[in-house]
């Protein structure tokens, strides 16, 4: 009885290492198939959209990011930045007008 107690202890210890270095073998083929799609945006690229963004949105108060911009929401300023980027730091059109009333006009 003794015997077949520790033999299928061995075997279970067995079983869960042949699962164990399965289940790494799986991940490292994993982590090199993956494929590397992010990539980082340049300094360049970044200071001409944030130059843009500035020029498209301009602040309410010189020097006082907190005061807002006159024009968009924050909303539309990241997804102009977003568009500039995917562009290499070039937008073509200004950002579009939006009412500050969404009552139709007389």
């Amino acid at each position: 009885m003794f015997q077949k107690e520790t033999l299928l202890e061995a075997m279970e210890q067995q079983v869960i290492f042949s699962i164990s270095r399965k289940a790494i073998g799986f991940a490292f083929v994993l982590t090199l198939v993956a494929p590397a799609t992010a990539s980082a945006i340049t300094a360049e690229v970044a200071r001409a959209c944030d130059a843009a963004v500035a020029k498209a949105f301009p602040p309410k108060q010189i020097g006082n990011p907190a005061a807002g911009s006159t024009k968009g929401t924050a909303k539309q300023q990241r997804d102009y930045f977003n568009k500039c980027v995917e562009n290499n730091g070039k937008v073509d059109d200004a950002p579009a007008a939006t009412p500050k009333d969404s009552k139709p006009s007389k």
